[in-house]
């Protein structure tokens, strides 16, 4: 590890240290395009993922070579895309098997790592650095860094907001993330909120992205085979319990909770409404929509909601007057 002489950086450059970002006044020498503040810090960052990728990184911050034609110049960049994305993949991986091993210290450099390569390919308000800032936001808790940890979140959770193209996945871990961080402030009403949040979100989305389907090979009334379409969930029928058993459990919190918010209850009971109709029990499904329809009219919420409600109905009543036989 070498100092970095002053006189030796191009006026108005400044290079930053890979762990904290403060001013660096060491250079890996490995490498030589990696900087620190401190030994500590680099030796946290050798420990944790550097080491792995030294010589990988060599590519990626130093200026690409004179190319001869657009095409070659084309293939330097595919190349240099492809090695980004693996290094993306990779500490995130490996941040992801230290805190399965409760590493947590070690976890956050690698973390660091992904989230500042995705910045690079992705730029800053993309959904793709969210799986990076919820790492880190565990990472923190795991070390008590509570103020840390909200930091990550709230940049996790604004960049969530401002996207339309968030999988199931990301959203179970950032509400799982936001439990856990308010069961360490000691707020157990909105951990146990956004906890639910994380299971009946994610039932939603799966049972929704099913129901679109349904309902279109609904209401062409055959199938390929020139037979009657049969609503199916895609679960067996344990699954089919365990949805039941969720859910309802949820809306119980959700009617019972201080907060009585009666948009997040019509959310549950829409889910539950999806669940019902694909099972082909039209009689749960009606009892569900009519007590969704009477929150929405009697809390005055949006007319959409009302209306996807009565679409419901529809869609219920229908599977009534034609049963399959």
């Amino acid at each position: 590890m070498n100092v970095i002489y002053p006189l030796a950086v191009p006026k108005g450059r400044r290079l930053s240290c890979e762990v904290c970002e403060a001013p660096a006044e060491r250079v890996c020498t490995a490498c030589t395009v990696t900087y620190y503040c401190s030994v500590v810090h680099q030796k946290a960052d050798w420990r944790s993922i550097h080491e792995k990728i030294c010589q990988l990184l060599i590519p990626l911050r130093t200026s690409m070579p004179f190319y001869n034609s657009e095409e070659e110049w084309q293939h330097g960049l595919q190349q240099l895309q492809q090695r980004q994305k693996h290094l993306i993949e990779f500490c995130y991986t490996v941040a992801q098997k230290y805190l399965f091993e409760g590493k947590h210290e070690d976890a956050v450099p690698a973390a660091l790592h992904s989230l500042r390569f995705r910045m690079a390919m992705h730029g800053l308000s993309s959904v793709e650095l969210v799986p990076a800032y919820l790492l880190l936001a565990e990472a923190s808790l795991g070390l008590g860094r509570i103020v840390q940890a909200e930091e990550y979140l709230s940049q996790a959770q604004w960049t969530v907001l401002k996207s339309t193209d968030c999988s199931n996945a990301t959203y179970s871990l950032l509400h799982r993330n936001l439990g856990l961080l308010y069961i360490a402030k000691e707020n157990y009403e909105e951990a146990r909120y956004h906890l639910a949040n994380d299971v009946s979100e994610i039932w939603h989305k799966y049972l929704n992205d099913h129901y679109q389907v349904l309902s279109q090979a609904r209401n062409q009334q055959i199938d390929l085979l020139g037979k009657r379409f049969v609503n199916d969930t895609g679960l067996d029928e344990a699954q089919e319990a365990e949805a039941i058993q969720i859910l309802t459990s949820i809306l119980n919190f959700r009617e019972s909770a201080s907060d009585k918010s009666p948009q997040k209850t019509v959310f549950v009971l829409k889910t539950l409404i999806m669940l019902y109709y694909q099972m082909m029990n039209s009689s749960k499904a009606q009892e569900y929509a009519m007590k969704a329809l009477t929150l929405v009219k009697d809390q005055q919420l949006d007319v959409q909601e009302q209306n996807n409600i009565q679409e419901l109905l529809s869609l219920i009543s229908a599977e009534e007057d034609h049963p399959i036989t």
